[in-house]
């Protein structure tokens, strides 16, 4: 997840890289549409294809990607007026881009590693040189990550120790979670009867202790404590892994050798970029997805512009989302039920812009945690090369839900104090601020992914993945490994793909 805004002048690049602004009738051609005359165009459009992929995010593209490769037509159908849902490039005054979305990779997230190197997209270091910060009771402290204590935060030592009594109880419990089906837990029941706050006060019974366990889990979910499922947080760390490596609390939290180890060269948006432009003129944008209805032996999938006649469908998008979809016949009520019980969690990001990243030559690597503020963690995402310094902070839960109504200079103001707080007055000014509210996209409301409160994976969770005739569910949501990262919608696609072709 890894992690609003339509900003002016991104259309252009995209578009001319998927394959045209104009989307034309008659000999079924699918391409971005435009305004003006190329969406009079688009109001004409219809094809039959194999099967009608609903988001064009790295799940919808990478199943495309898996059934044209073995001779299948597919045509798919984006809501956006770009690809890759919510991995996204902000460009920046500069020239330069920087990640308002899904960012980081790590190790075992292989699929989309494999991914972005089959199409030319290369990785660099997260910058992680230099101490991090903790910011905790008004008072700034820099750490040392390469110690004894790695990159905890250096609170008193009772909590320390009941911190890291904590997190091993949880891998051990992770760990008798079945990935493909956390529901079938020997303790399942017990644990999706509660949630994580009501287990953290249970056992993170030193302040401190609790304190890195919140913030451990706003970073992990942009989500409180109190609206997880026990079960679900255990899941979830149970993914953080692949078929050979159990996953780990520690990995999902650490720079080096974690999760937000990787960033992409030139920004995380060009894989899903490059990959769309593979498919060419398959890739319908501006094209929301209203009806899927069933129709025969096929299924009519109608969207703005277009309508789409297929044998299969595959709905890519968060669960919340593809339940505004109008199905017919109605889903069954508990696919229904389940995802009327999968919100978004709440996310923005903040990157301020500087002419050199200056942090750097105090010794600091750009990373904070922070228990005050609109910004409780940061991260340096300047390029490979630092020819400028970008700042980002993550705006999470209950921390975004206060400023999703603030205008835009109210939160630039508010993320600025935090970071001349953090790195000093030098971060007051800088040469440019760019600012992604997910809550607030039309096509998101919010992220990095669905979460799941008590007693939602005991009772729903079979539904998750189980197709409905022949619609058929994608998403890094329905992913086993790295669910809410772009490796877990790599990997849903590259199922889904085989579940459909296996079914037509």
């Amino acid at each position: 997840m890894a992690r609003g805004r339509q900003i002016p002048g991104r259309q252009l690049s995209r578009r001319s890289l998927i394959g045209g602004t104009a989307a034309l009738a008659g000999a079924g051609t699918l391409a971005a549409a435009g305004t003006g005359t190329a969406a009079a165009a688009a109001a004409t459009a219809s094809r039959t294809v194999d099967v009608a992929i609903v988001g064009a995010g790295l799940a919808g593209l990478t199943a495309a990607r898996d059934l044209v490769a073995t001779g299948r037509t597919v045509a798919v159908l984006e809501a956006r007026d770009r690809v890759g849902g919510r991995v996204v490039n902000l460009p920046l005054a500069n020239g330069g881009v920087t990640e308002g979305g899904g960012e980081f990779i790590g190790p075992t997230q292989d699929r989309i590693k494999a991914l972005a190197d089959s199409l030319g997209v290369t990785t660099f270091a997260t910058y992680n040189t230099g101490k991090n910060l903790l910011y905790k009771d008004g008072r700034k402290t820099a750490y040392a990550t390469d110690g004894l204590l790695g990159s905890v935060p250096p609170v008193d030592a009772a909590g320390l120790a009941n911190a890291a009594i904590v997190q091993a109880s949880l891998d051990d419990m992770a760990r008798q979670v079945p990935v493909d089906a956390p529901w079938t837990a020997a303790k399942a029941a017990e644990w999706d009867r509660q949630t994580f706050e009501s287990w953290l006060r249970a056992n993170a019974v030193i302040p401190s202790a609790k304190f890195l366990l919140d913030v451990a889990c706003t970073s992990i979910f942009s989500a409180e404590p109190r609206e997880l499922s026990l079960l679900f947080v255990l899941f979830y760390i149970a993914a953080a892994g692949n078929e050979q490596t159990p996953g780990t609390l520690e990995r999902l939290t650490e720079t080096a050798n974690g999760a937000q180890e990787l960033r992409f060269v030139g920004g995380s948006q060009l894989v899903p970029v490059k990959l769309a432009a593979t498919l060419g003129d398959r890739v319908v944008l501006n094209a929301p997805v209203r009806t899927i209805s069933r129709s025969g032996s096929s299924y009519v999938v109608t969207a703005d512009g277009v309508t789409v006649t297929a044998k299969r469908v595959v709905v890519a998008v968060p669960p919340p989302l593809a339940a505004r979809i109008s199905y017919d016949p109605l889903l069954p009520a508990g696919r229904d039920q389940l995802t009327q019980r999968l919100p978004m969690a709440s996310v923005g990001k903040a990157i301020a812009v500087y002419d050199t990243p200056f942090w750097r030559a105090d010794g600091l690597n750009g990373q904070v945690v922070s228990d005050t503020g609109a910004i409780s963690s940061t991260f340096d995402n300047s390029p490979p090369d630092a020819s400028y310094g970008a700042l980002m902070g993550f705006i999470e839960a209950d921390k975004m839900r206060a400023l999703d109504a603030a205008p835009a200079d109210t939160v630039k103001a508010a993320v600025l104090a935090d970071f001349a707080t953090y790195f000093g007055d030098r971060a007051k000014s800088p040469t440019s601020f760019v600012l992604q509210r997910w809550n607030n996209e039309a096509y998101t409301r919010g992220g990095p992914v669905s979460i799941a409160a008590p007693g939602v994976l005991t009772q729903y969770g079979p539904a998750l993945r189980e197709p409905v005739g022949g619609i058929h569910w994608a998403g890094t949501e329905t992913s086993v490994h790295w669910m809410g990262f772009m490796d877990g919608a790599v990997r849903s696609g590259e199922r889904v793909a085989k579940e459909v072709l296996g079914a037509l």
